[in-house]
């Protein structure tokens, strides 16, 4: 067989190879424009629904402004700078609040799962703090650490402590016994056993509780600038409310909606890449 026709071939192979790569984009980013309009539909539909209620005067804006005010009082505080001010403040607290309080619970965690001596002396003061309410504990955290940022952080660190701490423990606790009959067979070091075997079988619960304290500490957030701040989403929110300015709150509202699902979904990407290895069941209708 002739260069020439071992050339032509190779090319018509190529370009089989190119055709099939396009077609197969194609067809993921026809499925993504497809999901993407079926999630769409619902809240399209409220939303023109709540602006027409809004038009027709049938709900009073003081109670609930239409989509249209909501976007337009938007638009003025991110022009003004405001939003930007208190948006960075605040996602300086819940990102101060959750590293200390996500780090102190994954050690907590991962030590009351190993040891039951630790267990023992620490789990039932945990869970005894756990179910006291954030509103309960704020005028306390006031009086020992004043108005700073200190108890606001202390505050968002209480919040997000807890979920990764039990969803933690849950994880190490959770690993299959019979893994540890495979471990000692094939001579496992200590080390080796954390690192091949309690870690990664742990790792499905511990990315679920960095999820779950995400959520905790915006919620955390809420509470920490409603009382006795000065600066924050929360505290834009609590000053409009005292002027009758619904829209403003709805814009706070869904700052911390958006926000909140940002990092939920940053942390879901960070699953995807983690645990390739799982095999598990991802639905099917």
């Amino acid at each position: 067989m002739d260069k020439t026709t071992m050339t032509a071939r190779q090319f018509l192979v190529r370009k089989e190879r190119v055709g099939r790569i396009f077609i197969f984009k194609d067809d993921r980013w026809k499925k993504s424009l497809k999901k993407g309009a079926t999630h769409a539909i619902l809240p399209l539909l409220l939303l023109v629904g709540w602006q027409l209620t809004g038009m027709l005067g049938t709900v009073s804006k003081t109670v609930l402004p239409t989509p249209l005010d909501i976007v337009q009082a938007f638009y003025h505080l991110a022009v003004s700078g405001e939003l930007a001010t208190h948006l960075k403040i605040s996602v300086f607290r819940a990102a101060a609040g959750f590293l200390l309080g996500a780090g102190l619970g994954i050690v907590a965690g991962i030590a009351v799962g190993f040891s039951t001596k630790t267990e023992g002396a620490l789990d039932p003061t945990l869970q005894m703090l756990r179910t006291i309410p954030h509103l309960a504990v704020a005028p306390l955290f006031i009086l020992w650490f004043g108005f700073g940022e200190a108890s606001k952080i202390l505050l968002i660190a209480k919040g997000a402590f807890f979920p990764i701490y039990v969803n933690t423990f849950l994880g190490i606790r959770g690993v299959d016994a019979k893994l540890f009959d495979v471990a000692r067979i094939l001579h496992f070091s200590q080390w080796k056993k954390i690192k091949l075997l309690i870690l990664p079988s742990a790792l499905p619960n511990i990315l679920l509780g960095i999820r779950l304290s995400l959520g905790a500490a915006w919620l955390a957030l809420v509470v920490a600038e409603l009382m006795g701040s000065t600066e924050g989403i929360g505290y834009m929110m609590m000053d409009a409310r005292q002027f009758s300015n619904t829209d403003i709150v709805f814009v706070g509202i869904i700052i911390f909606a958006a926000v909140g699902k940002l990092t939920d979904s940053f942390v879901r990407l960070l699953e995807k890449r983690l645990l390739r290895w799982q095999d598990t069941y991802k639905g099917s209708i």
